[in-house]
């Protein structure tokens, strides 16, 4: 799975890593509709360090369809509520 940072890049993920990924997601989501804006700030940080530590970089010329687009670390709660659907961020 090819996964984007918005404002980072590129990094490929293998699928085995979504079940862990998928724990920090639902703690995302919980933070978020309670409006833990602390919470969701450490959660979404965890993510995306999960995801830079569990994924292998793609050359920043490297231009691969993204099957998912996470947000930039600085993003708010309100940008990322945008960018939910009601599964969260990583596929099921």
């Amino acid at each position: 799975m090819i996964v984007r940072i918005m404002g980072e890049g590129q990094v490929r993920l293998e699928d085995s890593h979504l079940a862990e990924l998928n724990k920090l997601d639902d703690e995302l989501l919980v933070e978020m509709e309670s409006g833990d804006g602390p919470g969701f700030r450490r959660t979404l940080q965890a993510l995306l360090d999960r995801v830079r530590d569990l994924g292998t970089p793609l050359p920043d010329d490297s231009l691969e369809p993204s099957e998912l687009i996470l947000p930039s670390p600085d993003a708010t709660l309100e940008e990322v509520r945008e960018l939910l659907s009601d599964d969260g961020l990583f596929p099921g």
